[in-house]
């Protein structure tokens, strides 16, 4: 098999919690940039509340 077809069905993210199965199969960029901008600006925060 290839990898592309490896890469494919295995997801992106996955979390099993009790009952909860999530799975992510391709994480969006509008996600992955709204996560990085919260990050930074709670670093920035914190980094000024010193």
């Amino acid at each position: 098999m290839s990898k592309t077809s490896d890469a494919a069905k295995a997801p992106a993210f996955e979390l099993r919690c009790g009952g909860l199965h999530l799975t992510i199969q391709r994480v969006p960029g509008w996600l992955l940039a709204t996560l990085a901008t919260a990050a930074s600006s709670g670093l920035a925060a914190w980094l000024t509340s010193r």
